[in-house]
């Protein structure tokens, strides 16, 4: 078993108001817990790995193939792979969750 704690793992800012930690990495997934603050967006942008997620606290609005979803605490998502998606923090709460890839993203791009 590997066991890794938060805290001791290094979080990235990886555009305004949008933080990613890169948790733990199998052979075939990856975690990853994302912090993303009022009124802050991810833009657009696709990776070859299925994308699925649960929502913490707060409130994100995705942007699917020009379609917006709206995600709240305790709602769980999937995202196929190659899917460009982007997300909004529309609300005056910052929003946190969990997100799982498959296969793993053990060396995301934005760890650089």
């Amino acid at each position: 078993m590997e066991r890794l704690s938060h805290a001791a793992s290094e979080t990235v800012e990886v555009v305004d108001g949008v933080h990613l930690t890169q948790l733990v990495a199998g052979e075939e997934m990856s975690v990853q817990h994302f912090h993303v603050e009022p009124g802050a967006t991810l833009p657009q942008h696709s990776h070859p790995h299925e994308q699925v997620g649960y929502l913490l606290e707060g409130r994100l609005v995705f942007e699917v193939d020009g379609e917006e979803i709206e995600v709240s605490d305790g709602d769980s998502y999937r995202i196929p792979g190659d899917e460009p998606h982007a997300a909004e923090n529309r609300d005056d709460e910052p929003a946190a969750g969990i997100d799982v890839f498959s296969p793993p993203r053990a060396n995301p791009d934005w760890m650089d």
